[in-house]
């Protein structure tokens, strides 16, 4: 497809200048010969300006018209690297034979940070006459770059290799002086439909952002009701973000909802920034967070899914996806092509994890054959349940304050006060519009609380959005199936709310900082596991010591005397084993 002002172009040349962008490119080519002279012939008979961009890797990305002195380099700044070159060089065609830079195309060149900028002279009779080139320097003021420009090159002599080589030098010099915290940071917005920038909503999406290694620039609120069906905030508040953007150097706006396909095209279209959705935003978590082969299985298969139904509306995205800048979009040929192949990866990544989801009932199969009681820590991101995990079992399991800190179950074994063994399971966070993307491709992690014997919900009372969390994670249980579970509710951080009191026996007030409620926490662990294990007092004879090996492996040893008659023992244990364990004695 060729874009930009096609207007009064016939269909048929049309169709003829779309060859351009299958002219092969090798990686050590800076310009293909058959792609000048074709750029050249087509400048020629229109008296316009002709830009293509082509990637790293040599794909001819776009080609777009412009009009006789310049050609647009619209949604351009989507490519725009913190450390790195953009990955695309742009080569554009100058009508009338001259080749020199404007001041315009070296603008571009820095703001842009392409690998080159380069001006093919175009004669009257549509004849390349001179190659210029112009790459970025030295780091100076304000961001800027030096500029190194090469003089004219004759079409017969341009330097392939010796180009390309500049790209490669210029790429390491600008990724070694970039400063360490522009290498790690992007400058964000984050806009949603709330009534204030306040929102708890919008005040959780910046930590989202932070938690993926973001600068939050500005929380901005978009007063409606519902969202806006093409551009979610309205088309008004879009170009009125277009103007922060440009004036607060922003790399990235952040929506507080799901968004189409569409969407996100007009939004970027309007605002001239990369847009990603909060969705978007967890899944890039995840993925950075995802350490063990089901983790990333789990992540892949919610992006994959994610992606598929949006591939059509995408645009400008995703062209960014194969580096390419100022497109809007790949053609229908290359859609149905990404279409089968996540499509196929899709089916590939389902049958991996019901393998892996194969693996782990059978080892909860052995830990019921062990009789060993289970206890899932659920809850809220970032409430402390990794913090209570380690408090419990001396685990060292990654604690920060941030968002998803733990994406892959860890399970410790710890010992009760009445000796009783039990696993404490931990789980991955809830939070607010979980993308239904996760909650189903991390259902086999999920099924660790869905399975467990006893849930420990743990919850940051000193948050003041408290109540809504509450909300969120009982809805997030029973759309899991885990709602009738018994529950303990441990307050976490009380230590921070000392006026939060609660007489429910079911409710612990805790702090994984202070210790607070521990004891009360391992007891009432206790009791719950207790109601679903009962007491089994009985003399074995001596002869049947292998029921006593039994008791002691499978269930809690409470007394054990020695009689003319045998072991007289009392014991705690589950239905199971006392099954088994009257079998063992002939009742």
């Amino acid at each position: 497809m060729i874009n930009g002002n096609t207007q009064g172009i016939r269909q048929a040349l049309l169709e003829q200048m779309e060859t351009m962008q299958r002219i092969e490119c090798e990686r050590d080519e800076f310009l293909p010969g058959e792609l000048m002279r074709q750029l050249a012939r087509y400048t020629g008979l229109l008296g316009r300006e002709i830009s293509v961009y082509l990637s790293r890797g040599g794909d001819v990305l776009d080609v777009t018209v412009g009009d006789a002195q310049t050609v647009s380099l619209a949604n351009l700044n989507l490519r725009r690297s913190l450390t790195r070159l953009s990955g695309v060089r742009c080569i554009h065609t100058h009508p009338g034979g001259d080749s020199t830079l404007s001041s315009v195309d070296l603008q571009s060149l820095q703001r842009l940070r392409l690998d080159a900028m380069a001006a093919i002279g175009v004669s009257a009779e549509g004849q390349a006459t001179a190659l210029s080139v112009a790459f970025l320097g030295e780091p100076a003021q304000d961001g800027q770059y030096s500029l190194l420009l090469t003089k004219p090159f004759a079409p017969e002599r341009i330097p392939q290799a010796g180009l390309m080589q500049q790209i490669e030098e210029t790429d390491r010099r600008i990724a070694a002086a970039a400063p360490p915290e522009e290498r790690r940071t992007e400058r964000a917005l984050v806009v949603g439909l709330a009534e204030s920038e306040d929102a708890p909503t919008l005040l959780e999406l910046e930590r989202l952002a932070d938690t993926a290694g973001a600068k939050v620039v500005s929380r901005i609120h978009q007063n409606r009701s519902k969202a806006e069906p093409g551009t979610y905030i309205g088309a008004g508040k879009a170009r009125e973000l277009s103007l922060m953007v440009q004036s607060a150097d922003i790399d990235l706006v952040i929506m507080d909802d799901e968004l189409t396909g569409a969407q996100v095209r007009n939004l970027e279209e309007l605002i001239g920034c990369r847009v990603i959705d909060r969705t978007t935003l967890i899944l890039d978590i995840f993925a950075q967070r995802a350490s063990s082969r089901e983790g990333k299985l789990q992540v892949e298969l919610a992006q994959m899914k994610y992606q598929l139904p949006r591939l059509s509306g995408l645009g400008v995205v995703l062209s960014r996806l194969g580096g390419g800048i100022g497109t809007r979009g790949p053609g229908e040929t290359k859609l149905e092509m990404d279409r089968r192949r996540i499509r196929r990866r899709i089916t590939d990544l389902s049958r991996e994890l019901e393998e892996v989801r194969r693996q782990r009932t059978l080892r909860r199969a052995r830990r019921v054959r062990n009789e060993v009681p289970v206890a899932a820590i659920v809850g809220y991101t970032n409430a402390g349940k990794s913090s209570l995990l380690n408090l419990l079992s001396g685990a060292d399991v990654l604690a920060e304050d941030k968002l998803f800190a733990t994406l892959d179950p860890v399970t410790r074994r710890i010992t009760l006060p009445c000796g009783m063994d039990c696993l404490l399971v931990d789980t991955v966070g809830f939070i607010s519009k979980l993308p239904h993307e996760l909650v189903n491709a991390f259902r086999s992690t999920l099924e660790e609380a869905m399975h467990a014997d006893l849930l420990l919900i743990v919850q940051d009372v000193s948050d003041e959005n408290f109540a809504e969390q509450q909300r969120v994670v009982a809805q997030v249980l029973s759309d899991l199936g885990a709602g009738d579970k018994p529950m303990l509710h441990i307050y976490n951080k009380h230590d921070l709310a000392p006026n939060v009191a609660s007489d429910h026996e079911d409710v612990i007030l805790f702090s994984t900082r202070t210790g607070e409620g521990v004891p009360e926490l391992l007891n009432a662990i206790q009791t719950q596991l207790r109601r679903a294990h009962r007491e089994l007092d009985l003399t074995v004879p001596y002869a049947k010591g292998d029921v006593v090996s039994y008791l002691h492996k499978y269930g809690t040893v409470e007394r054990e005397d020695y009689t003319e008659e045998g072991t007289h023992i009392v014991a705690l244990v589950d239905p199971i084993t006392e099954e088994r364990v009257r079998k063992m004695l002939g009742e």
